[in-house]
C-alpha cells in the first residue's frame, strides 16, 4: 500500500466550502460550538478573502490531492501589532498523526516571520489534547488568559512564542 501524499498549499477562493467543512466538523467533533467558540465566526465561509490582506496567510493541507486540513496567521485583534495569531488550524481526524501538524506551524511561524510578526500568540480547548502538546512541543508557553480581542470565550488555553 503506498504511503498518503501530503501537499500545503495557499489557500484559493474555491477552497472556502471545503475549509468551512472542516471548521465545522472538527470543532463540532470536539463540542466547540455555540458562542464564544470561531465556529462562530462569520469569516468561516470566505477564509480566502478573509485571509486576501498583507499581513495574513491562510494554507491548506492536501492528502492524495484532496483537502484534509487548514490553518493560518493573521494579526491578533486587539493586541499588539507584532504580534499574529495562529488562527483556525483544523486537520480531519485521518489526517493526524502524520507529522502534519508540526510542518503547517513551521510554515506559518516561517511566513508570519516574513511578514513582520514577533511573537504568534494562539487560543485552543484542553480537550483538543494533541493540539495542545503540539503546540508545546513547538515552543509555544502557556500563557494565564487571553490576550487580544478575538471573542471567542469558550477557549481556555492560551499561548504564545517568540518567532
Amino acid at each position: 500500500m503506498n504511503s498518503p501524499v501530503f501537499e500545503i498549499r495557499k489557500i484559493q477562493k474555491e477552497d472556502n466550502p471545503k475549509v468551512a467543512e472542516i471548521i465545522r466538523t472538527v470543532m463540532t467533533e470536539y463540542e466547540c460550538v455555540g458562542e464564544g467558540y470561531s465556529i462562530e465566526d462569520p469569516e468561516v465561509d470566505c477564509m480566502f478573502e478573509t485571509y486576501a490582506d498583507a499581513r495574513s496567510h491562510y494554507l491548506v493541507l492536501l492528502k492524495d490531492g484532496k483537502i484534509v486540513g487548514c490553518g493560518g496567521v493573521a494579526k491578533l485583534e486587539g493586541g499588539a501589532t507584532d504580534t499574529c495569531e495562529l488562527k483556525k488550524m483544523y486537520f480531519f481526524s485521518g489526517a493526524r498523526g502524520a507529522g502534519m501538524g508540526t510542518k503547517m506551524v513551521s510554515v506559518l511561524l516561517e511566513k508570519a516571520k516574513e511578514l513582520g510578526y514577533k511573537k504568534c500568540y494562539l487560543e485552543t480547548v484542553a480537550r483538543m489534547k494533541r493540539a495542545n502538546a503540539l503546540y508545546q512541543k513547538m515552543g509555544f508557553e502557556k500563557l494565564q488568559g487571553a490576550e487580544g480581542n478575538t471573542g471567542h470565550c469558550g477557549c481556555d488555553s492560551h499561548y504564545i512564542r517568540e518567532i
